[in-house]
């Protein structure tokens, strides 16, 4: 009995462990004239890096994608795009493989 159970919440453990997938965002700023240090601040102090999110289907990555497209630092950064990877797989976003509408009023404006 007790084997039993024992094999039962290992075998438990293991799908829990599985039904989260890789997804990595890949998160690319554009920078304001001169204030690229702090536009790059969130990414180490580079233009581009990678960001692992807990998603269990290309969905969920995809959504995860869009939350950052959204750019509330106008003063610092002009443009972001945004692509991600789901279990190694490219993700096509809509603009060009990005995420992010080129057209946002948020984007490619330094105030």
């Amino acid at each position: 009995m007790i084997k039993t159970i024992a094999i039962s919440v290992l075998f438990g453990l293991s799908l829990a462990s599985t039904a989260l997938a890789d997804c990595v965002v890949n998160v690319n700023r554009s920078a304001c004239a001169g204030k690229e240090s702090e536009s790059y601040s969130k990414c180490g102090g580079s233009k581009s890096c990678d960001k692992d999110y807990p998603a269990a289907t290309e969905a969920a990555c995809i959504a995860a994608a869009k939350e950052n497209c959204p750019n509330k630092r106008l003063d610092i950064t002009k443009s972001k795009i945004v692509k991600a990877r789901f279990n190694g797989k490219t993700l096509a976003g809509p603009y060009g493989g990005n995420f992010c509408a080129p057209n946002r009023p948020d984007f490619n404006k330094c105030k």
